[in-house]
């Protein structure tokens, strides 16, 4: 995995190479874990994304480092609360619910 500014790539299960558009990272106190949900670039601007979520260790720059796969329920339930939460407070019609309270993800004019 690769990751330059708010873009990602990952190796799906079928060994091909998928750039994605980091939607929000988080830390979990509970699980003393970091989060990345993220979505293919080539879904942008669709009716509805697929989003995606992982675990990760953040690299010393900040950066997400290697993906880890998430296997617990409990840790579902989190990353799922955290994504609604998320699509809640976007008042951005441009791109579709896809932008946190303090950066929108997808207009070029807005800042962290």
């Amino acid at each position: 995995m690769s990751e330059k500014e708010n873009i990602l790539t990952y190796v799906d299960d079928e060994g091909k190479e998928v750039m994605c558009e980091i939607l929000f990272t988080f830390e979990s106190e509970e699980f003393k874990k970091n989060y990345v949900l993220f979505y293919p670039i080539e879904e942008k601007g669709e009716e509805s994304i697929d989003v995606m979520a992982a675990s990760f260790n953040p690299l010393e720059d900040g950066s997400v480092g290697e993906l880890n796969e998430i296997t617990t329920e409990e840790e579902w339930e989190l990353v799922e609360e955290m994504l609604d939460s998320f699509s809640d407070d976007c008042d951005c019609e441009e791109c579709n619910d896809e932008c946190d309270e303090h950066h929108c993800h997808c207009c070029s004019d807005d800042e962290e």
